[in-house]
């Protein structure tokens, strides 16, 4: 694997300076062609030896290329609100617009290239991380976001003396860190994690190349032939069932055909239960516990469910500074460009705060599905991404509940006659409100497998009767307060 660039080849000058001009003119039309058809973004992993020149191969492909549609992702240890939240989340956020590239150092690599060099690695934690690792590239590769992760490697021989000839001088020796001067010590270390990190994470969808760095010269036309073989390749890559996230199979139920739709409750027990649970909620959400922790709430259901009034009476307990409400409709182009979740991820709240997601990242499995705005591989694959991106946000402290507010096809009709009279209300039905009405069953076995693949333990669905509006808000209050106490 690492047997070419230990036996450091060079590139001699006269060699690489026509190389150098033929390479600077493709990387430039690769670069321009692919920001006019804006199909794909394209991540560029830095990784390796450490002092090694991947600093300086980067600077110089900023060189070769228009650096404007470049964005350089460096990242060290997580800090402040980096650690409240999944340990993905910084780098969902920074994913770049398709036809634009990011070249990352300091990736999501980082914990387990750490843990595979300890002197005594944890198996089990090198197993699951490169899992983890390989379900997140394959849902960006998925999703249009082509990646390729170059490792750079020298001779323990090599990565000794550049560091040495970089200190002689003083124009030269900023370039040498500390960690740089203590490779040499761990190399053989160092040598089989890498090898240990390649074998567990390559894929033809998100590939390692080794770069052979002792030479600047071989370093700098090595990485560039990769990324310019990176930036023409076409078509979409076939990624393996083995990398991608899985809802479990399961039997699909008909649970909303389940539903209790003639609960209800007085008017007067509603008042004054009321108050009780959104103190009880006022306090949960207050307490010194709840600042280790977050609340994501998603709320989903048929037109007229009654979503809005069940999250006032939810945001009425809460102070508003500790709250913010996503209202989720079909993604504009800048959206777009990035992954489906991207917009999600965006939103994922620090400890102590509660985000409120009226509609939410189901979107894909329920009217993109029935409306057919994406293909089926799409949506049968994204059962699995959810599963994987709830159970990120509760591994990191957030407590996840779904609420699916159903009403019957003849409640909804007098909702809607409601709506269009009241002046206060007829901003909310709109023509696809009507339409949607037209696909009431398809959205219910929409609803159903959707319930039925991702009900699980650490983000449970709770299903509610709305044709009692006091009813559904009283029992989604419930079920928020009695998990938060549960749970603190």
């Amino acid at each position: 694997m690492f047997a070419e660039a230990e036996a450091d080849p060079s590139l001699s000058k006269d060699e690489f300076k026509p190389l150098e001009a033929r390479l600077r003119v493709a990387l430039l039309n690769a670069q321009y062609e692919r920001l006019n058809k804006a199909e794909k973004s394209l991540l560029v992993v830095v990784a390796g030896v450490d002092g090694a020149g991947k600093g300086a191969t980067v600077n110089l492909l900023n060189e070769w290329m228009d650096p404007r549609h470049i964005r350089t992702l460096a990242y060290g240890p997580p800090e402040s609100e980096e650690l409240e939240r999944p340990p993905f989340w910084r780098y969902w956020n920074d994913l770049p617009p398709k036809g634009s590239m990011g070249i990352v150092f300091g990736s999501w690599y980082t914990p387990l290239i750490l843990e595979t060099i300890r002197k005594k690695p944890n198996q089990e934690a090198i197993e699951a991380q490169a899992a983890a690792i390989r379900r997140f590239e394959a849902m960006l590769a998925a999703e249009g976001v082509q990646i390729i992760k170059l490792w750079f490697h020298l001779s323990a021989k090599a990565q000794k003396d550049r560091a040495q000839r970089l200190l002689a001088s003083p124009e030269t020796s900023w370039q040498v860190s500390p960690v740089d001067l203590k490779v040499n010590k761990k190399f053989d270390r160092i040598r089989a994690g890498g090898q240990i990190v390649l074998n567990h994470t390559d894929s033809g969808h998100a590939p390692w190349v080794v770069i052979p760095s002792a030479d600047e010269n071989m370093r700098a036309a090595r990485t560039a032939e990769a990324v310019l073989a990176a930036m023409r390749q076409r078509g979409a890559p076939r990624i393996p069932q083995s990398f991608l996230a899985h809802a479990s199979p399961a039997r699909i139920v008909d649970r909303l055909g389940q539903l209790d739709y003639d609960a209800k409750i007085d008017k007067d027990d509603y008042e004054s239960e009321l108050g009780l649970l959104q103190g009880r909620l006022a306090r949960a959400a207050r307490s010194k516990k709840f600042q280790e922790r977050s609340l994501v709430l998603v709320f989903e259901g048929q037109d007229a469910a009654g979503k809005g009034g069940a999250i006032r009476r939810v945001t009425h307990a809460l102070d508003a500074r500790q709250f913010d409400i996503t209202p989720v409709a079909a993604p504009n182009s800048y959206e777009l460009s990035r992954p489906y979740l991207w917009r999600f991820w965006r939103h994922v709240p620090r400890h102590g705060r509660v985000a409120i997601f009226d509609r939410s990242w189901y979107g894909r499995v329920l009217v993109e599905r029935v409306e057919k705005l994406t293909a089926p591989a799409n949506w049968r694959r994204a059962y699995g991404e959810i599963n994987d991106f709830e159970q990120q946000l509760t591994a990191s402290g957030a407590i996840v509940l779904k609420f699916w507010l159903a009403v019957t096809e003849d409640v909804q009709l007098e909702r809607f006659k409601e709506r269009e009279k009241s002046p206060f209300k007829n901003f909310k039905i709109t023509p696809d409100d009507w339409r949607n009405r037209e696909k009431w069953k398809d959205y219910a076995a929409a609803a159903n497998e959707m319930m039925t693949r991702t009900d699980v333990a650490h983000a449970p669905w709770h299903l509610v009767s709305a044709n009692d509006k006091r009813y559904a808000r009283l029992q989604v209050l419930r079920h928020i307060v009695e998990t938060i106490e549960d749970q603190l």
